[in-house]
């Protein structure tokens, strides 16, 4: 899966910068689109994006400003500059920031595409290079150190909408490698994981409380409570409303 982020605040370029990046991407791809400097850096943080296409003339914040930012964190990701100047001093920055082109406005399509696929093809090179390298350089305690800071942070935040990529941009690792690497070190799979600390909450609250199912799946951090019961039922052998009558008879015998 590749992220491509496109920056650009007038609407009828955003427009066609997006069609042409449709007709490339794949449905595993990822295409974030903002208007000024500041929203990219941000959207650049969480998403890590592996190509950008930056305007220069941007609200609140230029390109080169935030492209600048942008590099501190992520300094191998393919990016090529959309200008409407020609102004040379915006190319010397550029090159200075290690951009792959910088292009005059009006674009044509199918320098576009070119650029787009080609920045593609260096994200897959990357991807396969970084996983590579990474695995013979990497000790087993940096990867401890990554998973124990990954597993506080899940730990803090599982009862949120908590995905993937969110616990693997926190640790600044990429999504595909952090998976593989959880995997390996933990034995489960993150959705496990993560499902298994929910599932242990649900119970406690089906202990502690008269909540129905449908707020303790919400208390739990599902959206859909058909699929609260599913996991529930996989971990538990048992929907949550049995679980609470087990608990309740448990407690009749007691007295």
């Amino acid at each position: 899966m590749s992220v491509v982020m496109f920056v650009e605040d007038e609407p009828i370029e955003l427009e066609f910068l997006q069609s042409i990046a449709q007709e490339i991407l794949g449905a595993e791809d990822k295409l974030l689109i903002c208007d000024t400097g500041m929203q990219a850096i941000k959207l650049a943080k969480q998403y890590r994006p592996d190509i950008i296409f930056m305007d220069i003339m941007l609200p609140e914040m230029d390109g080169i400003s935030s492209l600048q930012e942008i590099r501190r964190f992520l300094p191998d990701a393919c990016v090529t500059i959309l200008s409407a100047s020609s102004d040379f001093s915006y190319a010397q920055a550029a090159i200075s920031l290690q951009v792959h082109e910088y292009l005059l406005k009006p674009v044509k399509p199918e320098k576009l595409r070119q650029m787009i696929r080609k920045g593609l093809e260096k994200a897959a090179q990357s991807e396969d290079n970084y996983l590579a390298e990474t695995y013979q350089i990497e000790s087993a305690q940096e990867c401890q150190r990554f998973i124990k800071e990954a597993v506080d942070y899940i730990q803090q935040n599982y009862k949120d909408k908590l995905t993937l990529q969110m616990v693997a941009s926190h640790v600044y690792m990429n999504a595909q490698y952090f998976s593989r690497i959880f995997k390996r070190e933990l034995g489960v799979t993150y959705t496990d994981y993560v499902n298994k600390l929910k599932i242990t909450h649900a119970c406690k609250l089906l202990e502690t409380t008269g909540y129905p199912a449908y707020r303790i799946s919400t208390e739990c951090g599902f959206t859909d409570p058909s699929y609260f019961n599913r996991v529930f039922y996989k971990q538990m052998d048992m929907t949550p409303k049995e679980y609470k009558k087990s608990v309740l008879a448990k407690r009749k015998n007691t007295k």
